[in-house]
């Protein structure tokens, strides 16, 4: 699932509206001035852990100052708490954070005495708890209802990116975005609100050049962003490998037939071979 999106300019701007010093809210998060400051100036990230305090601290609802695109899946749950996976053994009552770690990264399902001690402590519900332990382990449920969906529109498209290109890390904001496609055109030719136009779908009708900027930042093909399907397929179904790869949960992809729902068969063949070498590498005594 993706991470929450870090906008540092957005965080300064709602900081000074509200009058506050940049010591003023790092005292009340317990962080040296500097802290705040490197994050504002985009020299470094919050964890993910750190958003619901500064969001409290910056007077801001949660979803609003930093917005989610799609359900969350176990370690959002427990970052959206402001929770860190060793704080999690105390909750458990294990002598480590392994049963949590499992079940997050897709390996071990959580034993059920676990779900109503979790689900208290993330305050949600024990079954809001299981789907986003479902969505941890790659399996949508009905409220799901995006799971899988090759994207149609330039929205979807960006979202998509944010979603899979970062995960464990905080994904891009807006203003990051846009300057990179200013430096890639030379000129001024979007801004932070158009890039969140773009993203919202409240904009679909760029240049072609700031089209051109967002497949270089993302590193894709700049096909990807016109009206291909089976392009929009194929940098989906790589997208989806290296999101399975980076979590350690790399399988097989499946031939899924050789229709409008189906890959290229060289397609599949890269992305099987791939997915081949990275089994291998998160298994080096393989034979296999």
């Amino acid at each position: 699932m993706p991470a929450r999106r870090f906008d540092r300019d957005r965080v300064r701007r709602v900081r000074r509206e509200d009058e506050a010093s940049q010591a003023d809210v790092a005292s009340a998060l317990g962080l040296a001035d500097s802290t705040l400051a490197g994050w504002e100036s985009g020299a470094t990230t919050p964890d993910q852990e750190k958003l619901p305090a500064l969001a409290e601290a910056l007077n801001r609802p949660l979803d609003d100052l930093f917005p989610r695109d799609g359900l969350p899946d176990l370690i959002d749950l427990r970052c959206d708490a402001g929770l860190y996976r060793y704080e999690t053994k105390a909750i458990i009552g294990t002598k480590s954070d392994g049963p949590v770690a499992g079940a997050e990264q897709g390996i071990r399902r959580l034993k059920d005495r676990y779900v109503p001690l979790l689900a208290a402590a993330y305050r949600v519900t024990e079954d809001e708890l299981k789907r986003a332990q479902d969505r941890s382990f790659g399996e949508a449920d009905e409220g799901d209802a995006e799971a899988g969906k090759v994207p149609e529109t330039l929205a979807e498209k960006i979202t998509l990116l944010l979603e899979r290109s970062y995960p464990g890390r905080i994904a891009p904001g807006d203003q990051e975005i846009a300057d990179s496609v200013n430096a890639y055109a030379g000129s001024q030719v979007t801004s932070a609100e158009g890039i969140e136009a773009l993203r919202t779908g409240e904009g679909d009708a760029p240049v072609p050049v700031v089209l051109e900027g967002l497949a270089q930042f993302f590193d894709v093909s700049k096909l990807y962003f016109e009206q291909n399907e089976s392009v929009a397929r194929q940098v989906y179904e790589g997208l989806r490998l290296m999101y399975a790869a980076k979590q350690g949960k790399v399988g097989r992809v499946r031939a899924r037939g050789m229709g409008d729902e189906g890959l290229p068969a060289d397609v599949l063949s890269i992305l099987n071979d791939l997915a081949s070498e990275l089994d291998k590498k998160a298994d080096p005594g393989s034979n296999n």
